[in-house]
């Protein structure tokens, strides 16, 4: 991989990890288009942080008052401040996508060299977005998530472990059909990333100490880890703004488009 490469990956990475338009379709896809090699687990590993850092980097002061509030619900318990509820909904709702990565991921992984499905599970995501803002506008309207609604969108955020599907499209989607404004469903699914992104970074590094591991000096290593965490950081802000006042129909039509050229290039080409 050269550096030209590893720039325009990481910025993908950035991008679609928090717009609702899937980064793992997007990190099979365009090595596909383009013709490049993938980019192996240490690239991967090294962009998922660079995203890690950006949200957090956005975040680093709702972060703080959840976790002191989520440790304030041991020694105080029930409490009105609704930050202990989120904070809790954001834990469990970390469950389902943990464990299904754990007793899933092998049987997923093979997916991830068939753009064919990864353009059918892009429309999904699409469909999902449609959906979601056809279910929100006649969901009882609400400002923040308690436990089972946390649970409800962390079983979607679950089924992102298929290549295409999106995260952010999955949570953002499920959020707005349990009652969540277009912003508050973004806030809650970015928020939802961190401790996911994170288990996932750890896993993949123990995988990658098993192998050669990461040269912290290469220079590919480091302009993906800047280009991730930079675009990564612009976007979250970018989407906030952005879904204040518009609807999720603009990502929904993204994915159909790109899914379709996908499934028609994978047919042609034959995979």
């Amino acid at each position: 991989m050269d550096i030209l490469q590893a720039f325009v990956l990481g910025i993908v990475q950035g991008l679609t990890e928090f717009a609702p338009i899937s980064s793992s379709g997007h990190l099979v896809l365009v090595p596909w288009f383009l013709g490049w090699k993938e980019p192996g687990l240490a690239f991967d590993t090294v962009v998922h942080l660079g995203t890690l850092v950006a949200v957090v980097a956005v975040f680093w002061r709702d972060v703080v008052d959840l976790a002191r509030a989520w440790l304030r619900s041991f020694t105080r318990g029930k409490s009105a401040d609704p930050k202990v509820t989120v904070a809790w909904a954001i834990l469990v709702g970390t469950i389902p996508a943990a464990a299904a990565g754990y007793l899933l991921e092998s049987y997923f992984e093979e997916m991830f060299s068939l753009p064919f499905l990864v353009g059918l599970f892009l429309i999904a995501t699409a469909l999902a977005l449609v959906c979601s803002e056809w279910l929100g506008r006649r969901a009882a309207a609400r400002s923040h998530l308690g436990i089972v609604g946390g649970l409800l969108v962390g079983i979607a955020q679950a089924f992102a472990i298929a290549p295409g599907i999106s995260r952010s499209g999955a949570t953002m989607a499920a959020g707005l059909a349990l009652g969540l404004s277009r912003e508050d469903a973004a806030r809650f699914s970015f928020l939802l990333s961190i401790p996911i992104i994170l288990g996932a970074g750890i896993s993949q590094v123990h995988q990658l100490t098993r192998a050669t591991g990461i040269n912290p000096t290469d220079i590919t290593i480091v302009v993906g880890f800047l280009s991730a965490a930079v675009s990564g950081y612009l976007c979250i802000n970018f989407l906030l703004s952005f879904l204040r006042r518009r609807s999720f129909f603009a990502f929904s039509a993204y994915c159909v488009v790109l899914g379709m050229s996908a499934i028609i290039l994978g047919l042609m080409r034959g995979g």
